[in-house]
């Protein structure tokens, strides 16, 4: 039987993806029976195959392959044939056919990708409910807003008994209120601000886009945008904004169903400069919406008008954004984008900030996704720098949870295997988002009730919530401790509760925060700060079984170890240590090496970080 590790660089060097025209030499070890093997390439987007003979060696069969001049994603196995002439296809899954499960390498183009981005650590704020600096008035605002005169009241749970709409009620967060808290954000060593999208818009999430170049009232004033970003530069941090380009509200002043704005919009008439944005089978009724969703007119990116005036014009959105002091976006649904979109994208914002960064909304593994029946090309060197690592949220529950340390080795090793090495280091690490239930609940909850009113009443028993605190300091470490940019999702640190929206989007409790937890994300954030291991360090993974999870980070000379221990009973484990003695980086505990090997006793549900 053939042999063959894609991981190992004794059968492929180098590791994982490479860059275009990269010499990577592959070694197939194989019994005296095989006397030739030639090892067969399938270039997705160039549509082609391409064969390289190994050649016959000690143990087997090696040969060096050139990947592709350009950005490509390859497939590819093995032929062997025996001395009677018989040939053997071997993949992934073994011998047979022609049908063998391929390996994956991806060949992307070396770009620049800012390093400020993936080394950091970004907070992500859902904007009306972080912080107010005074409460909020709705009058003569557009849609139908509610407004929470007490900031402590529970969000509205489905529609509006009122107006009869979702999301459409305000506390009145506001970037005033951003800027009042960025010292508590640099406290927790927070380098980029993620802001959820601050546009005018009918709702509270407000990814219902009405107006691409106005900040809602309710948030403020360009000058409070261009304020906000300038304070967080004296503090090191950027800004992040959210756009929102495969579709806008139904009430903006392009599609203008209510009639709100000054402008003919789309839906008033087929000679409006936005009618060719929409597309319109009956006008005006029958029209494309995001996933058939009626208030969320889809729009044709394609258009010339439309990449115009988001891309390519002089006072382009993307454009005047950056030029008022935002360093970065995130695509929202970036699915739903054409690739050269995003690309062009871009494209402009490098030509505006050469250290601005670009990232995608993708919920799994990026390198192969298939969105609308075609292979996307997110990580080639011209698309996005990064992708939020959902993946990792997934990996680390399962773990959590009473799963098992190898299947979340063996999930995000695929994904270092398969990502540019750049864009894995510059991951949107998460563990929860807007999209997501609260990181406290999913660590907790011990059943997940059917009735929305029911979950929206849930809260942890301090049974179940000891519990979700000692997974989540886990979680922590783990996130803090890995390629990519952690990232907390506003109040995870203050042990704020709830399942999906809007019980994830609760006010942050100022003045009632789990201290602990506030603590403990202060110090990791420091700790990674104070760390070049942690931020660009090499990966490796020194066991992973059933409960216990221990991988190291290291960098010229730096190596920082992490162990965990999710499960029950307590468990003793033994590392090798080249040093006297290792110090335990969060309690400055001390363990002392004997014959080149520390030993220590992790507790149940319990890790730790060593130096």
């Amino acid at each position: 039987m053939p042999v063959f590790n894609s991981r190992n660089e004794k059968y492929k060097a180098p590791f994982g993806a490479v860059t275009c025209g990269t010499e990577i030499r592959f070694f197939v070890e194989a019994e005296a029976e095989f006397v030739a093997c030639t090892l067969r390439c399938y270039h997705e987007f160039a549509d082609k195959w391409a064969e390289t003979a190994l050649l016959p060696c000690s143990g087997g069969f090696e040969g060096i392959y050139a990947a592709p001049a350009e950005g490509e994603l390859v497939w590819y196995t093995f032929c062997l044939r025996r001395k009677d002439g018989s040939s053997v296809y071997f993949g992934k899954n073994g011998c047979g056919g022609e049908d063998r499960t391929p390996w994956q390498l991806t060949v992307y183009e070396e770009t620049h990708t800012p390093r400020w981005f993936g080394d950091g650590v970004t907070y992500q704020i859902f904007p009306d409910r972080f912080c107010r600096t005074a409460p909020p008035r709705v009058e003569g605002l557009l849609g139908e807003r509610r407004a929470h005169m007490d900031w402590n009241e529970s969000p509205v749970i489905g529609a509006d008994p009122e107006t009869g709409r979702w999301n459409s009620d305000f506390f009145g967060g506001n970037l005033k209120g951003i800027t009042s808290k960025l010292d508590y954000l640099a406290s927790l060593h927070v380098k980029t601000l993620y802001l959820n999208p601050i546009f005018e818009a009918a709702s509270n999430h407000r990814y219902d886009t009405a107006d691409y170049c106005a900040i809602d009232p309710l948030l403020g004033t360009e000058e409070d945008f261009a304020e906000l970003c300038r304070e967080a530069e004296k503090r090191g941090i950027r800004v992040m904004l959210d756009g929102v380009f495969n579709h806008t509200g139904d009430d903006s002043r392009y599609f203008n169903r209510a009639g709100y704005y000054e402008t003919v919009g789309a839906y008033q008439s087929p000679n409006s400069p936005y009618y060719p944005w929409y597309g319109f089978s009956q006008w005006p009724e029958e029209y494309d919406g995001w996933w058939g969703i009626k208030t969320l007119p889809a729009v044709n990116e394609n258009n010339p008008q439309y990449r115009d005036f988001i891309i390519t014009g002089e006072r382009s959105v993307i454009r005047r954004w950056l030029r008022l002091g935002a360093s970065g976006w995130r695509l929202d649904v970036a699915d739903e984008l054409p690739d050269d979109f995003i690309v062009d994208i871009r494209r402009v914002m490098e030509e505006e900030k050469t250290d601005a960064f670009l990232l995608g909304e993708v919920w799994e593994d990026g390198s192969n996704k298939i969105a609308y029946s075609k292979r996307r090309r997110y990580l080639l060197g011209h698309e996005t720098h990064g992708l939020m690592n959902y993946p990792l949220r997934t990996a680390t529950l399962h773990y959590l949870r009473g799963g098992r340390a190898e299947d979340f080795r063996e999930a995000m090793e695929t994904m270092r295997e398969n990502y540019p090495k750049p864009a894995f280091y510059s991951g949107l690490n998460i563990l929860g988002t807007h999209d997501t239930p609260r990181i406290l609940t999913a660590l907790g909850e011990d059943g997940v009730p059917s009735d929305k009113l029911d979950r929206a009443a849930y809260r942890l028993s301090p049974e179940r919530l000891e519990l979700a605190v000692a997974r989540l300091k886990m979680a922590a470490m783990l996130l803090y401790a890995f390629p990519g940019s952690p990232t907390l999702y506003y109040g995870d640190e203050a042990g704020m509760e709830g399942f999906e929206d809007p019980m994830n989007r609760r006010t942050f409790p100022w003045g009632r925060e789990n201290q602990e937890l506030q603590t403990l994300f202060k110090a990791l954030g420091a700790l990674r700060e104070a760390r070049p291991s942690l931020r660009q360090g090499d990966i490796r993974y020194i066991g992973a079984e059933g409960a216990i999870l221990v991988f190291e980070r290291t960098l010229d000379g730096e190596r920082t170890v992490i162990a965990l221990n999710a499960g029950d009973t307590e468990w003793e484990i033994e590392l090798p240590w080249e040093t006297a003695f290792a110090k335990e980086l969060l309690s400055f505990q001390h363990f002392w090496a004997r014959d080149g090997r520390i030993r220590l006793s992790l507790p149940p549900r319990s890790g730790v970080i060593l130096g």
